[in-house]
């Protein structure tokens, strides 16, 4: 028998609730049949959560019993976690751990006469790996806002963390001049997949966003800052297959 679930959450035209993205998909590895239903407006979320006496959305119920929200889906599936320390060595452990694979790999990089091609292919390098320092800081935090308008991690959330692996290894990749075959097709697909998603949700559907490419506790505005991010990235995947 199939199993089967009801999941009530938020998508307006300018807000979709991360929370229930998660919830989603979290039902899918589950293998459940899912009833998306999506709060369209203020109006309806404030009716649904009026009708069913909850504070917040999203909510999920399983035959027909209430389960609640994100973290509650979580504990009913039994995947929490002990309770987080309100100390973490998470970010200096990125901070220095990138540092040291950037400096092996200039270490291993054949030497190159100066110039400005060079110039320019080591900024984007260094650029995507400072950039994937800031993701890699704070992962989940990185994800919350990042699935909210990445088309592949809509529909993929664990696609946020996997992101910032990626970048972190296409810079480290460029710094050594490891083989294009290597490098060039993670830079590209996120950088395409990422300047799509970035343009269809800022200049398409007139979201007003904060960009997750600085990590997750970033107030800069979605826009040109990503989008450039992201180009760059495809840029310098074409460059290094071709170089």
């Amino acid at each position: 028998m199939a199993k089967h679930a009801e999941l009530y959450r938020m998508h307006t035209q300018y807000h979709i609730c991360p929370y229930g993205l998660k919830s989603r998909a979290l039902l899918r590895r589950e293998n459940f049949e899912i009833d998306d239903h999506l709060l369209t407006t203020r109006e309806q979320t404030e009716k649904f959560k009026s009708e069913y006496d909850v504070e917040t959305t999203p909510q999920t119920f399983i035959n027909g019993e209430r389960v609640g929200g994100y973290s509650e889906l979580k504990a009913y599936f039994g995947k929490t976690k002990e309770k987080e320390s309100d100390t973490s060595y998470r970010p200096v452990i990125a901070i220095f751990s990138m540092a040291f694979l950037m400096a092996v790999a200039l270490l291993a990089r054949p030497v190159m006469e100066p110039g400005l091609l060079l110039l320019v292919e080591l900024f984007v390098a260094l650029s995507m790996c400072a950039l994937a320092i800031q993701k890699l800081k704070d992962p989940e935090g990185f994800s919350f806002q990042f699935i909210t308008y990445d088309l592949l991690g809509m529909r993929y959330p664990r696609y946020a963390y996997a992101y910032a692996f990626l970048e972190a290894f296409a810079g480290i990749g460029m710094l050594a001049m490891l083989p294009a075959w290597l490098v060039s097709p993670p830079a590209a697909f996120i950088g395409v997949v990422g300047a799509v998603s970035v343009f269809k949700a800022v200049y398409i559907d007139k979201r007003e966003l904060k960009c997750a490419c600085v990590g997750g506790d970033s107030n800069v505005p979605l826009g040109v800052i990503s989008l450039t991010e992201n180009l760059m990235m495809v840029a310098m995947a074409i460059w290094v297959w071709f170089r």
